[in-house]
């Protein structure tokens, strides 16, 4: 292939001073810090439309596990946000080359099943929102249940559910991949460079070999479980069992093979044929765990286009609209649920505290936290089996519920926490479902990009847990998504929960895909999302309400300490709040868990300077991802 670099100067990484207070406004903080030199470079920065794309191997710096600061960064007319320095940069040469925001997704997409396996890759899943400039759409590329799975797939033979990860090794947890199909669904309708083109970063570094980062080395160091997938040993470990070392170069042609037959023959070289085959095989054969996974599971995935599910936000005097995807997904329910019960309290009263939310701001956030996850935990389920309170999803999110939600935190200063909520009855309905016990989830991955054409995606992409089901084929790591379905199918009682196994349904998720417009004109403002699991959610909202609330920039706002309830213990992350914050919470019978938040925020928002429109990117510290534009 071609190495002859692309046309225009690559400098495309502008840092952002992050020493502005919260209280300045985001177009203000970013004319005042925006140094001469850098918006020259913006300004100056050439264009390209459409025209031959032609894959350039950057240089490979090793990674880096923990936090590690990150500046921001500020570009003109297009970014690209990912969890790997090396997919970003793959998302920006498709970009560069006149490429669409769906080009520059996939092009991502397939760089990150190489060099962030353990996170999403061909056998997963993904949610995708698109905005064309005028009109939003959602593209469900969840996995789904094989047929021959029924709602007792993860009880044992004693009647109880499993063990966690004893349902997760093997076969028994994988669900029919759909990421390459929505995609591919995806670039028909909104592709501009040539599907096979998109292929060509993966695939020469799958052949040439990439770094080992810090991150997927620690990873694999601290991995149970995979060195038992004989196939996925010989590929991520040396002889002696020890992973290889960051810095090294791993290559991988059998997967280089696959993204060729992909690139030539589209979706149908994954899930029909000897690829098809050799997961089904792979699936059934496991020796202790073997799964009902068929071909015919994998021949008849169909992708799906939904409508999103938008809601109205208002903060500081202004409308935002927010929209995020639909069920099966609860990840834009439950932050249009949290922000909505918020705003009924007076947490838009409470400035942050030395940079931080104060203890009587996260006492009301992991208030509102428990009643929307109480909610999300009895009716959020796939749509095909499992109807909205009073037909429509909306009436979750419906002023006078939340209104009357939020009517439960009690206002009095020092009032102690609920601890746990119970579900609502959004729309005066009555269900005949159970609440969903809490289980693990884990996993992800998310990708934030605008184009040049005033197009923008935010996708987030999993596999599930670290490393799926731990099993490897063709060079590439199978999902464990059915995990996301309740183990119990029943409570007690016996009454039935919504999100319990069924063939061909779709796991319920926490992956929370944001996209930000101006209610007033319409205008793009932020593409943002996380990985997480369960968190998600919460990782989510807090950028949300970090830009939306506290007028900070992406960074800043990804570099807010997490926290969370998921209707339990108080969540913080750990070694980032003062003692003062954990006893504040305590006193109010608040039950804190500190532990390691590991998000994966990437966001995007719009900003000016000089009378400019700007993309102001940020990515998470807690991992290794960048921003790239022009």
């Amino acid at each position: 292939m071609a190495s002859t670099p692309p046309p225009c100067p690559r400098k495309s990484t502008h840092p952002i001073f992050l020493n502005t207070p919260p209280s300045i406004t985001m177009n203000a903080k970013i004319t005042m810090r925006l140094s001469a030199i850098a918006l020259a470079t913006l300004l100056t920065a050439c264009a390209s439309g459409p025209g031959k794309f032609s894959y350039t191997v950057p240089d490979q710096p090793e990674g880096s596990t923990g936090y590690a600061e990150k500046p921001g960064w500020a570009t003109q007319k297009f970014a690209v946000a990912a969890a790997n320095p090396l997919a970003t940069d793959a998302g920006y040469q498709v970009l560069k080359a006149g490429g669409s925001a769906v080009d520059a997704a996939i092009a991502v997409q397939m760089v990150l099943a190489l060099v962030e396996p353990q996170s999403s890759g061909l056998g997963g899943g993904a949610f995708m929102l698109h905005f064309d400039g005028k009109a939003i759409e959602a593209y469900d590329g969840r996995e789904t249940a094989p047929a021959a799975a029924d709602e007792r797939l993860f009880l044992g033979a004693d009647g109880k559910p499993l063990p966690f990860y004893e349902a997760v090794v093997g076969g028994r947890s994988v669900g029919v991949p759909g990421t390459v199909r929505m995609l591919e669904l995806a670039h028909q309708q909104h592709g501009k460079l040539p599907w096979a083109r998109l292929f060509e970063p993966a695939i020469t570094l799958a052949e040439g070999g990439f770094k080992v980062s810090a991150r997927l080395n620690g990873l694999l160091a601290s991995e149970k479980y995979l060195r038992n997938d004989p196939v996925a040993a010989a590929y991520f470990y040396r002889p002696d069992g020890t992973p290889h070392a960051v810095g090294e170069t791993l290559r991988n042609p059998e997967l280089a093979q696959v993204l060729r037959a992909i690139a030539s023959n589209g979706s149908k070289a994954l899930l029909e044929g000897d690829v098809a085959k050799a997961i089904v095989d792979k699936v059934q054969g496991h020796p202790t765990n073997p799964g009902k996974l068929s071909l015919q599971d994998l021949a008849a995935y169909k992708a799906i286009k939904r409508d999103p599910l938008c809601f109205d936000y208002r903060a500081q005097a202004r409308e935002f609209r927010v929209c995020g995807m639909p069920p099966p997904s609860s990840g834009a329910l439950a932050i249009g649920q949290i922000l909505g019960i918020l705003g009924d309290t007076k947490a838009a009263s409470l400035p942050l505290q030395n940079g931080q939310p104060s203890a009587d701001w996260l006492h009301l956030y992991t208030e509102a936290s428990r009643l929307a996850f109480a909610d999300r935990a009895l009716y959020v389920a796939d749509p095909a089996f499992v109807q909205a309170p009073g037909g429509n999803w909306m009436n979750m999110l419906d002023a006078g519920y939340l209104a009357q939600r939020a009517s439960l935190i009690d206002p009095a200063p020092g009032a102690p926490s609920m601890k746990t909520a119970k579900p609502g009855s959004p729309a005066g309905v009555k269900t005949s479902f159970a609440p969903m016990p809490t289980q693990i989830e884990y996993g992800t991955s998310h990708i934030s990009i605008v184009d040049a054409y005033g197009e923008a995606i935010a996708m987030t992409t999993t596999i599930e847990d670290g490393f799926g089901a731990r099993q490897m084929v063709r060079g590439f790591l199978l999902n464990n998504e059915l995990t996301d379905f309740s183990f119990a199918p029943t409570d007690a009682s016996g009454a039935p929960i919504a999100n319990r196994v069924q063939p061909g349904k779709r796991p319920r998720s926490s992956m929370a895909p944001t996209l930000v417009f101006d209610k007033a004109t319409g205008e793009l403002l932020m593409s943002g999302g996380s990985p997480g699991g369960a968190l998600i959610i919460h990782y989510t909202a807090k950028i949300l309400y970090g830009v939306l609330n506290w007028g900070m920039l992406p960074q800043q706002a990804i570099n807010l300490p997490n926290f969370a309830s998921l209707n339990g213990p108080t969540v913080l992350e750990e070694k980032r709040f003062p003692a003062a914050t954990v006893d504040a919470l305590k006193a109010r019978g608040h039950e804190v868990r500190e532990v390691n938040m590991t998000s994966g925020l990437q966001a995007i928002t719009r900003g000016q300077a000089h009378g400019k429109t700007l993309w102001m990117g940020g990515a998470d510290p807690r991992r290794e991802g960048i921003v790239m534009g022009d």
